[in-house]
């Protein structure tokens, strides 16, 4: 679907993008793809990487101006919407700007892509959003309403498709805690919130597998939750510092004990699949529509997808090898 295309990315040169944009190139060859983030140092860096690709073009904007945003899009025809204000303690320290960017950034762009007569639009979530406790979750379901709630939100109609992804900790990114043990592996202790705690581990690849797979299968109005593996801090803990010992210092403002990417509220409304489940909206009936359904079986209602009481984890000799395959990336993006 997206082969031959013109597509966008917010929030580019993060994480996220530097895969998404890497992996789509090889695979999809889009005609042409916009990294649009606020950043020019990063771009500056990122535009370096991948040489001057000639199918890459790189746009300085941000989601909280419309205007920008509106020219950005000009003839795209997918979007992928990446960018967030998502550092926990930073949103509850910072909520004006948490709000400016994750909530009137999500305005911004379903009004630009409707504009624009964009196909597709897929947002980027978080566990945090599902029974939020933090602000940044908090403004992140708020997102959520918002681009699944747009597929029908014009009196007049319109023809862009609007759905969500929502995946846990990604594994070695920038900010996450298996660079943060990394850098104090070499310390006698290492500094540990709470030793109950767990949390879903997923690899970028897979992130961006599932931005693929939602593009493919959505009519809109879904939210696409990766199955992914669970796994203790501690244990992240023992395998990248087995001889340091652990102090516990205490959950931080707004952090969670463990993730939960689907509420006991949302099973009412949630499919499962091989790889992954689909929240369906309970507005306009979409929850029952068989067409969104496909093959889907019903979750058991009371289901609850958390970090502590998954089916599937990984063992340290996973995350071991892990480690040793991915040395060179880890915290770089």
């Amino acid at each position: 679907m997206i082969k031959n295309s013109n597509i966008l990315i917010t929030g580019g040169t993060g994480s996220f993008g530097h895969s998404f944009v890497s992996l789509t190139l090889k695979k999809y060859n889009p005609k042409r793809l916009v990294v649009f983030s606020r950043d020019e140092m990063k771009q500056w860096e990122m535009a370096k990487k991948f040489n001057d690709d000639p199918r890459i073009r790189f746009f300085i904007g941000d989601v909280r101006d419309k205007e920008r945003l509106h020219r950005a899009l000009h003839s795209v025809d997918y979007v992928v919407h990446a960018a967030a204000t998502k550092i926990v303690p930073t949103a509850e320290y910072n909520p004006f700007e948490c709000i400016k960017t994750n909530i009137n950034g999500a305005m911004n762009l379903i009004d630009a892509c409707i504009d624009q007569n964009v196909k597709k639009v897929v947002a980027l979530s978080t566990d945090k959003a599902s029974s939020p406790i933090n602000l940044y979750g908090a403004t992140k379901f708020a997102s959520d309403k918002l681009f699944v709630a747009s597929n029908s939100s014009y009196a007049s109609g319109h023809e862009t498709k609007f759905s969500v992804v929502r995946y846990g900790n990604v594994m070695g990114s920038r900010g996450s805690v298996i660079p943060f043990f990394l850098s104090l592996k070499n310390q006698e202790v290492l500094p540990i919130t709470d030793n109950r705690m767990t949390r879903f581990m997923i690899s970028l690849e897979q992130g961006v597998e599932l931005v693929w797979h939602a593009f493919k299968d959505m009519l809109g109005g879904e939210i696409y939750v990766k199955k992914i593996p669970s796994m203790k801090v501690t244990d992240i803990a023992k395998v990248i510092a087995p001889k340091a010992k652990h102090k516990i210092i205490g959950i931080r403002p707004g952090e969670k004990l463990h993730e939960q990417m689907i509420s006991i509220e949302d099973s009412y409304s949630t499919y499962e699949y091989l790889n992954y489940y689909k929240i369906l909206p309970q507005i306009n009936d979409w929850g029952k529509d068989k067409l969104r359904i496909k093959n889907g079986k019903k979750v058991p209602e009371g289901f609850v997808y958390s970090s502590e009481n998954n089916s599937e984890w990984v063992t340290k000799d996973e995350l071991k090898k892990w480690l040793s395959l991915n040395k060179n990336y880890i915290g770089q993006i």
